[in-house]
């Protein structure tokens, strides 16, 4: 008996999203999507932003959790967050639009490692991202 073909990137990303409620809440947008490789966008809204008036880091942080998860599974494993990081370099304003760009760094039979790094509209630096993710025996149907 023949594996199962895989679903391609685009699809497993696209179902994801489908079931992701929080990150359509947020506003994000999927920009380009390989296997290993995810890149989202978002614009911040004024809800989005804290007492100091710039953006929570909670924005920041939750668009490159996506970005993680959606280029791990983008590989065609079913992947699940093991353990996540954040480094804040820069403020974000409300009307501002930032980018994560998720890649893998390392793949083994059971973790993978990744560095998202989320940009401003400049290309300016405003976080950095890293994420252990744990890959599971089961693939995407």
């Amino acid at each position: 008996m023949e594996p199962a073909e895989l679903p391609s990137p685009e699809a497993i990303v696209a179902r994801m999203m489908e079931r992701d409620a929080f990150s359509r809440a947020l506003g994000m947008t999927v920009e380009a999507v390989s296997p290993g490789r995810c890149v989202l966008s978002l614009t911040v809204r004024d809800d989005m932003c804290n007492g100091f008036g710039i953006a929570h880091g909670g924005i920041s942080y939750s668009l490159a959790d996506s970005a993680l998860a959606f280029a791990a599974n983008a590989k065609g494993r079913v992947a699940v967050s093991a353990k996540t990081g954040i480094a804040h370099f820069a403020p974000v304003s409300a009307g501002e639009r930032i980018r994560a760009e998720a890649r893998e760094i390392h793949a083994g039979k059971k973790l993978a490692h990744y560095r998202i790094d989320i940009n401003n509209e400049k290309g300016e630096a405003v976080a950095e991202f890293d994420g252990t993710v744990y890959l599971t025996s089961k693939n995407w149907q």
